[in-house]
Parts: structure tokens; C-alpha cells; sequence
């Protein structure tokens, strides 16, 4: 029996064998007192009050919303109207001015590290048959928005879709002139009271009120909370965390959550399930100013990785009229990174060849200004672009299912080896 008990015990070469580069692992301790070095570095550089577009002396105007109450929004709609109904008494007719979202209108700003929307307008006029259609929605939107300030509800993106769906056709479609009705309005979409199912989830160190309902994250299974779609419900955040661990994937998310990596390395660990969501975005802001925690990002090595990272990080040229309440200051790109496929040797069967739209989105990265400013995302795309080869995260299971929570990640921070 002893002896069946020794040949079962694990040889400590084969693990290292399997698990490379664990062997290179200092014991938790150290690198716990690593990360608590940089967190309190961090916190005590970030004193400062941040910088705002109305600080900056651009040559270029650029528009910004802001948060309004509903009585706010419900004036200023009222008062749009106004000057439609003397437009059209005058004789002038009936057209909305858009602020215009194009690409051509948006500009980054390297002292923000996002992008703003210029302030060019375009005339959207309800007797042009071009146009007709999108101001019949135009003014449809806003008599819902109307409707929801008076009654003091929330209402989601699906529910204001279905009120006429003839007219919609998509919710594409309904969902952009959204954004034009909140651009317009100069108020953030949240305002609206107008919201996105709920996608995001987190689970972790980080205790909040929800509503009134007080949340331990730590309590809530391998699932996690989900993040409420409407950030004026949430408050009162609290947290022993060290850093927050945004990751890209679900798979990645519930592998960490299950290993509880969050216990092991004090953390808070966030997920919007791919593309961010408004919400997502929304609280991992919330908690990065509130709580003065780094946020670590966790993607695919492939230039969609580095979009999601840029969205939460720079903003989306689609909602960046919102930049300043959506975007997330000084997140760092933790992995997997192009020079972790040879670093960490993962197999060439666990590699995937990038396709041609792959290197032509990763061509396009290397052209952005958000990109250009950071050295390490320059020479980490360029490798990409040159290996034409990429990886998910869920690359690393080729060494066992545990090796990102128990080898990948704990190296990764031990070296603080990030971008």
C-alpha cells in the first residue's frame, strides 16, 4: 500500500514538464508584497484631478454630454420641439441638426488617451426622401424617451424596438438613432433611461449596493453578479482587492472563477462576455476611480483582443460623444500578448493562421493615434502582423485546464510583465 501511495504522489520534474516555466514561480507571499508595492505606487501617483476636454486648449471644438435628470432631459426635449413647431409655422419646414458620428468627425486626444467627437452637425430634414424615414424614427425616439421621463421608468433597447417595429425594421437601427437622440439631447445615454440587457458579470474581492441590496462578490458562485444595467443603482463600493482583472471571454472568466484565483491573489475579476456593453464599460470606470485599483486586461492574442482592450481603454468612435464616462484610464495589457506564443512556447497546433481580414484589422490598429502612442502595442501588432499567427486565451489549457490560473497568471504578475 505505501508503495502504491508513492508511485501515485506527483514527480515534481514531470509537472514542471507539463507546466512549463512554473519552477520560475516565487511562493504567493512574494508576489503578493510585488503587487501591493505597485497598487500603492499607483494609488499615490493618481492624486491628481484628471484632466478634462474643458482643460485642454484644442484648436478643434469638440462636444461632450453629460449626466441630466429626467425633468432636464424632458425640458430640453420639450424645448426641441418648440423650435420645430415655429420652423414649421415659419415655413422653413421640419428637420432635426444631428451631431454627426462619423469617422471623419472623431479625434483622439493623447493628453485625455481617448476619442472625442468633433462638433460637426448635419441637417437630417423630414421632407427629403433620403432622409424622411430616419426623422420619422428621429421623432418617434423621442416621444418615447418624452413618454419615459413623465412615467419615471426604465425601459430596455429591445422594448423600444418593439413599439413599432414596422418602422424600425432593425434595431440597428433604432439603437443608432438612440445615440443621435442622446447626442442631440447633450445628455448620456443612461439619461435616457434607456437600457442594454444585462451581459457583464464580476465576481471577486468587492462588495456594493445594488438598489440598496448590499452584494458580496465573493458569495455570489462561479456565475458572479451581474453587472445592473443601470449604474445609478449602484454605490457604496468597498474592496481589499489589488488590482481588477478585466478579461475578455466567459470561458477564461469561469475558469478563473472556479479556481477562486480572486482568493490566492487578491482581485476583482470582470467580464462583458466579448464586445463591452455600455453597462460594463460604466462599472469598470466606477470602479477604477473609486477604489484607485490598476486594471490588468486579459485578451485573445488577435487584433480583436486589442479593439475590445482599446473600446474599454479609448472609447468607441460610435459612443464617443460619452467618452468621458465610458472609458477606463491606464489599463494595462496583461496577456496574451503576439511574444507570449514563443515565450510561453504554445504548441503551433494550439496557434491559429491569421486570416486576411485579420491582418487587415490589424494593419488598420497600427494606423490609430491610440495605438502609436503606446511603443509596446506598436512592436506587439507588428509582430502579430508579421507571424500571422494568433491565439485565444484558451490556448494555454494545451499545458492542463489550471495552467492559466495556476502558472500564466501568477508569472505574469510576479514579472509585472505588462504593457
Amino acid at each position: 500500500m505505501a508503495d502504491k501511495k508513492k508511485r501515485r504522489r506527483p514527480d515534481s520534474d514531470s509537472d514542471s514538464a507539463s507546466q512549463p516555466f512554473k519552477n520560475l514561480l516565487k511562493p504567493d507571499e512574494q508576489i503578493l508584497q510585488i503587487l501591493e508595492s505597485f497598487t500603492s505606487s499607483l494609488s499615490s501617483s493618481s492624486t491628481s484631478k484628471p484632466l478634462t476636454l474643458a482643460d485642454l486648449a484644442l484648436s478643434t471644438t469638440c462636444r461632450e454630454v453629460s449626466d441630466l435628470s429626467l425633468s432636464s432631459v424632458q425640458s430640453v426635449i420639450e424645448s426641441l420641439v418648440l423650435q420645430l413647431t415655429h420652423q414649421i409655422l415659419s415655413g422653413q419646414g421640419f428637420s432635426f441638426t444631428v451631431p454627426s458620428r462619423s469617422s471623419s468627425n472623431q479625434l483622439y486626444v493623447p493628453e485625455l488617451d481617448r476619442i472625442v467627437l468633433k462638433d460637426k452637425s448635419t441637417v437630417r430634414p423630414f421632407s427629403h426622401i433620403s432622409s424622411v424615414r430616419k426623422t420619422t424614427i428621429t421623432a418617434k425616439i423621442l416621444s418615447l424617451v418624452h413618454q419615459l421621463c413623465l412615467k419615471n421608468i426604465h425601459v430596455t433597447k429591445r422594448d423600444l424596438f418593439y413599439t413599432d417595429v414596422k418602422l424600425f425594421q432593425d434595431q440597428i437601427q433604432s439603437d443608432a438613432v438612440l445615440d443621435d437622440v442622446s447626442c442631440m439631447l447633450g445628455c448620456t445615454r443612461s439619461s435616457l433611461n434607456v437600457i442594454a440587457a444585462e451581459k457583464g458579470v464580476v465576481v471577486g474581492r468587492l462588495i456594493f449596493s445594488d438598489n440598496g441590496d448590499m452584494i458580496d462578490c465573493t458569495k455570489m458562485g462561479m456565475g458572479g453578479k451581474a453587472i445592473p444595467p443601470n449604474i445609478d443603482r449602484v454605490g457604496d463600493m468597498q474592496s481589499d482587492a489589488l488590482f481588477i482583472l478585466l478579461v475578455e471571454k466567459d470561458a477564461a472568466y469561469i475558469r478563473l472563477a472556479e479556481d477562486r484565483f480572486y482568493n490566492r491573489f487578491p482581485c476583482i475579476i470582470v467580464t462583458a462576455k466579448g464586445q463591452p456593453d455600455v453597462a460594463t464599460r460604466l462599472f469598470l470606470r466606477k470602479m477604477k476611480m473609486e477604489l484607485k485599483l490598476p486594471v490588468l486586461a486579459l485578451v485573445d492574442s488577435d487584433p480583436y483582443g486589442l479593439k475590445i482592450l482599446s473600446v474599454y481603454g479609448c472609447g468607441s468612435k460610435n459612443m464617443s460623444y460619452d467618452s468621458a464616462n465610458l472609458t477606463t484610464p491606464d489599463i494595462k495589457w496583461l496577456g496574451i500578448r503576439p511574444s507570449d506564443l514563443d515565450k510561453y512556447k504554445i504548441p503551433e497546433q494550439c496557434r491559429l493562421p491569421m486570416t486576411e481580414q485579420d491582418i487587415k484589422t490589424g494593419k488598420d490598429l497600427l494606423e490609430e493615434d491610440f495605438v502609436k502612442k503606446n511603443p509596446g502595442w506598436v512592436e506587439e501588432l507588428n509582430l502579430m502582423v508579421k507571424t500571422k499567427q494568433k491565439a485565444e486565451i484558451q490556448a494555454l489549457s494545451s499545458f492542463g485546464f489550471q495552467y492559466l490560473s495556476e502558472v500564466y497568471l501568477p508569472l505574469k504578475l510576479q514579472q509585472q510583465d505588462w504593457l
